[in-house]
């Protein structure tokens, strides 16, 4: 029984980090995950503004108000990696980015208005949304990272330092005084 080994493209290259990638499947993937990323900053660009009305803290409102200024941003960035991949930005729907939009928007039905119980749900709808953009800009780094995308490398860096220090300031204005005035509620 002699086995055979199959040659692909991308076991013929070196490491993967030289090169044109354009063509291999790695590369295909990424993009895919490019625009679902894509898809999910634009709906949430949508989202924030209603999550801004919803709230009942100032403090969170402006929050909310920054982080959809943040997000454009994070939009014209993604269309600039695009475009340094020499790719179009297309937006394909994230499901994930979906269904986490979904639950804030539960969460806005089902609490009171003027509560902060409701901006406590509003902080941990918006901090599920915020792990998971850490978690994609991440791996997508990663990826560009062992591709070669030096230039894309650093914008998806400055993205995902950006989610963090988001994810940071909402635990900072629940812990600073509505999750204890929510519990008192």
């Amino acid at each position: 029984m002699a086995t055979t080994t199959k040659k692909t493209k991308a076991n013929t290259k070196p490491s993967g980090k030289t090169g044109k990638m354009e063509d291999s499947e790695f590369h295909k993937f990424f993009v895919d995950e490019l625009k679902d990323i894509y898809w999910a900053e634009k709906h949430l660009a949508k989202a924030l503004p209603k999550m801004k009305k919803a709230a009942t803290s100032p403090e969170l409102a402006d929050a909310f108000e920054k982080h959809t200024q943040e997000t454009e941003q994070h939009i014209a960035t993604l269309e600039e990696v695009f475009s340094l991949l020499d790719e179009k930005a297309v937006a394909k729907k994230c499901d994930a980015m979906a269904g986490l939009l979904e639950e804030a928007d539960g969460i806005i039905e089902e609490t009171e208005k003027g509560t902060m119980i409701r901006d406590a749900g509003l902080i941990l709808a918006a901090q599920k949304v915020e792990h998971y953009e850490i978690a994609t800009y991440g791996t997508l780094r990663v990826f560009a990272e062992n591709m070669g995308h030096t230039n894309v490398v650093e914008l998806l860096s400055q993205t995902l330092e950006n989610e963090k220090a988001t994810d940071v300031a909402l635990t900072e204005i629940a812990e600073g005084t509505i999750n204890a005035q929510a519990a008192d509620e």
